[in-house]
C-alpha cells in the first residue's frame, strides 16, 4: 500500500436508517482499531510448551475515534442524537486503497472543549455493536 492522505480516512453514519450516509463533518483526525480476544487453551501436552489458542475463538470488536471542529449541524446533531438515545446505526468507515467497513456502532463518549480565543471543538469515540463486514477497495 503507498502512502496515504489522513484525509481520505473517512466516518459515515447512516442518517436516516435507509443506508443514506454522510461524513461526519468537521473531524480532523481519525482512528480506526481491529481487535480479536484469544482462547488459550494450552495444556500440558502443548508441544515445546508453546502457548496454544483455539482457532476462530474469542471476540471480535472495532472502535472509532475522531476529532475536529463544528461544520454541518446535520452530522453534529445525529451524532449527539445518537448517544442520548442510545441507538446502533450503522456506519462505514472509509480506509483509502484497503477497503470499506460498516456495521452497526455506538456512540459511548462525545466530548465538547473551546477556549475562549480558539474554536469549539469535539471528539467522538465509538463502539462496534455487532457484525461488521468489509469490502475491499477495488
Amino acid at each position: 500500500m503507498a502512502v496515504q492522505n489522513g484525509k481520505d480516512l473517512l466516518i459515515k453514519v447512516d442518517l436516516t436508517g435507509s443506508g443514506s450516509f454522510q461524513t461526519m463533518a468537521g473531524l480532523r483526525a481519525t482512528r480506526v482499531s481491529f481487535n480479536a480476544d484469544t482462547v488459550d487453551v494450552t495444556t500440558l501436552e502443548s508441544q515445546g510448551g508453546w502457548r496454544e489458542l483455539l482457532s476462530g475463538a474469542g471476540v471480535k470488536s472495532a472502535s472509532i475515534s475522531g476529532s475536529g471542529v463544528f461544520k454541518d449541524d446535520t452530522t453534529d446533531e445525529r451524532a449527539r442524537q445518537i448517544f442520548f438515545d442510545g441507538e446502533t446505526p450503522a456506519f462505514q468507515v472509509i480506509i483509502p486503497d484497503f477497503g470499506t467497513v460498516e456495521g452497526p456502532f455506538q456512540v459511548t463518549s462525545i466530548e465538547y472543549a473551546g477556549s475562549h480565543n480558539g474554536e469549539a471543538t469535539y471528539e467522538v469515540a465509538l463502539a462496534s455493536a455487532g457484525a461488521l463486514t468489509f469490502v475491499p477497495a477495488s
